[in-house]
């Protein structure tokens, strides 16, 4: 039996069009980028115990799972499926630097005070990721959250007032303030904050086995924790909350604690990331 990846083509580079490994356990599909900030879309037999670089891979009933690459992932990982190991080559790729200017003092240097504050939201934010649903919720498909200008990448450096700060976790879509926002796809909401320091008001929603989605910068929330929602249903409107410089809706996605590039989720994930006619 073979271990079959199918990799896509993607308008700003080409990767592999089809890897074929030779792997001695039943056969098993993936199909996504294998890149940073990418993602994969797997399918293993029902039961089967998956791993990645020794943690855990959730996977539902019927042998469905994902596997995320952050930012800075290292050009190796291994894919282990009952006891099975398998080296993936994860692609490199480049960042651009995003320059912002103009942002208060505070919320580029905060104080102690406001560095205590920010610990906690933090520690909120690791809670609802570990919220993971065992169903694939995200199988009927992803849509974007918002209509805009994108104004800010995944994985750029930020250069804020002038100071080098971590890269960015996200896609940036520049709107009018009470734009609306939606659910990119069906979900379970995990947390709705009213102010956080960073983001203002926030919203994350669980797609099932690690996939969450965010929103922030939010003018209005529209959903409340534990509510069920649908691909494309409204849960808010573009703002200027938290650290923000104009009204935009900040857009990030997640596999467990890994932090994915937007763009990739869609054109994975897209509308029938099932592959069913």
């Amino acid at each position: 039996m073979g271990f079959v990846l199918f990799a896509e083509m993607t308008m700003r580079r080409l990767l592999p069009l089809l890897l074929l490994i030779a792997l001695p356990v039943s056969a098993t599909e993936l199909r996504g980028r294998l890149e940073q900030g990418g993602l994969v879309l797997g399918q293993a037999a029902p039961g089967a115990a998956i791993s990645l670089d020794g943690r855990a891979v959730p996977a539902d009933a019927q042998g469905h799972f994902i596997l995320g690459f952050g930012r800075d992932a290292a050009a190796t990982a291994i894919l282990t499926i009952d006891g099975t190991s398998q080296p993936l080559t994860i692609a490199r790729r480049s960042w651009t630097v995003q320059r912002i200017d103009g942002l208060p003092p505070a919320k580029v240097s905060p104080d102690p005070e406001l560095q205590a504050r920010i610990g906690a939201e933090n520690r909120l934010i690791a809670q609802a990721r570990e919220q993971a649903s065992p169903r694939a919720l995200f199988l009927s498909g992803v849509t974007t959250p918002a209509q805009g200008i994108v104004s800010g990448v995944f994985g750029s450096q930020r250069i804020l007032n002038g100071e080098a700060r971590a890269p960015h976790s996200g896609t940036d879509i520049a709107a009018i303030k009470g734009a609306p926002v939606a659910a990119i796809g069906d979900g379970i909401v995990t947390l709705a904050h009213p102010d956080m320091f960073f983001t203002g008001q926030t919203v994350m929603i669980d797609h099932g086995l690690g996939l969450q989605s965010v929103y922030a910068h939010l003018s209005r929330t529209d959903v409340s924790v534990g509510q069920n929602v649908h691909k494309g249903q409204l849960i808010g409107a573009v703002g200027a909350s938290g650290r923000a410089t104009g009204p935009h809706l900040h857009w990030g996605a997640s596999w467990l604690d890994v932090r994915l590039d937007p763009e990739t989720v869609l054109a994975v994930l897209g509308p029938n990331p099932a592959g069913q006619q």
